[in-house]
């Protein structure tokens, strides 16, 4: 993959392997009046437990990434140009699943992953805070893995990856909007 990402400079991906604290920030990012946007995947994986559906992660990978790129697609267009819009999990991390998986990316993923700024702030795997529940059955040893896939898939596709300092959620919004200025 070549460098070509248009600069889309207020759309910023938050990620990370699953406990790392993602979704905490953006709701502490949020109360500080950026706009922000809940994980995708979290929200299918409820609807599917719900009506008791097969479109999760470990059972219909491929359907599920689907989903997760529609829906994420729609969460681009809702981003006011003039806010700072911060998303908990990006289309890069949706490819990186796949991949995982042992599946093959669909094309219009990648081009779609060029929609947001090339800087992703990246939650690293924290036992301390790791806790995995219906939604995120992962282990803490997956989340680990899956934090290097995200990692390096990222990366792969052009991202300045930003790792996030273990520490407060209060100290990890300085620490993003220090880097904002």
């Amino acid at each position: 993959m070549t460098n070509t990402m248009p600069t889309h400079s207020n759309r910023y991906i938050i990620t990370g392997g699953p406990g790392s604290g993602k979704s905490s920030l953006l709701s502490a990012l949020v109360d500080k009046s950026y706009q922000g946007f809940e994980e995708i995947s979290r929200v299918i994986i409820r609807e599917q437990h719900e009506i008791g559906g097969d479109m999760v992660p470990w059972l219909n990978l491929a359907a599920f990434a689907e989903l997760c790129y529609e829906r994420m697609s729609t969460q681009l267009d809702l981003c006011d140009s003039a806010c700072t819009c911060f998303y908990d999990r990006g289309l890069p991390d949706i490819i990186a699943y796949v991949r995982r998986g042992g599946l093959e990316v669909p094309t219009k993923y990648f081009e779609k992953a060029k929609s947001y700024n090339k800087t992703v702030f990246i939650a690293p795997a924290w036992q301390e805070i790791f806790v995995n529940d219906s939604e995120r059955p992962e282990s803490f040893e997956d989340a680990v893995e899956i934090n290097r896939f995200l990692k390096s898939t990222y990366q792969e596709l052009g991202f300045n990856v930003v790792e996030l300092p273990r520490v407060s959620i209060e100290e990890r919004v300085a620490f993003i909007e220090d880097i904002l200025e």
